[in-house]
C-alpha cells in the first residue's frame, strides 16, 4: 500500500461551467480513473487560440489519480471532454496522508 505517495497524481482540465465539470467527474470517478474530482465553479482563464488571446469564464476539475491511471484517464477525458482540445495536465505527488493515500489506491482498485 501507498505509504510512498509518489504514485499520485493531480490531473487538471478546465471545463465551460460546473456542470460539465460535475458531469465529466462523476463518470470518471465511477471509472475508477479517478478517486475523487474536485470542481471548483468560478475561474477564469487568459489564453493564446488560435492565434488570439481570449479570456473566458470557466470551471476547474482536479482529478486525484494514481499514475497507472493517467494515460487512460487522459484518453477517456479527451473522448468526454467538449473542448477541440482540453487542458490536461498531471502534477506529482510529493507528499501526503498516509490513509489517505490508502484510501486513493483503494477507490481505483489497488491500482
Amino acid at each position: 500500500m501507498p505509504e510512498d505517495p509518489t504514485s499520485a497524481r493531480i490531473a487538471m482540465t478546465t471545463v465551460a461551467n460546473a456542470e460539465e465539470g460535475e458531469r465529466l467527474g462523476r463518470i470518471l470517478v465511477e471509472e475508477r480513473l479517478a478517486a475523487c474530482a474536485t470542481v471548483i465553479p468560478a475561474v477564469r482563464s487568459v489564453y493564446w487560440w488560435k492565434g488570439q488571446v481570449e479570456t473566458a469564464a470557466e470551471a476547474l476539475v482536479m482529478l486525484k489519480t494514481v499514475v497507472e491511471k493517467v494515460g487512460l484517464l487522459e484518453a477517456r477525458l479527451k473522448e468526454l471532454h467538449g473542448y477541440e482540445t482540453p487542458e490536461f495536465v498531471s502534477i506529482a505527488v510529493e507528499g501526503g496522508s498516509e490513509a489517505y493515500m490508502r484510501w486513493l489506491e483503494g477507490c481505483l482498485g489497488g491500482a
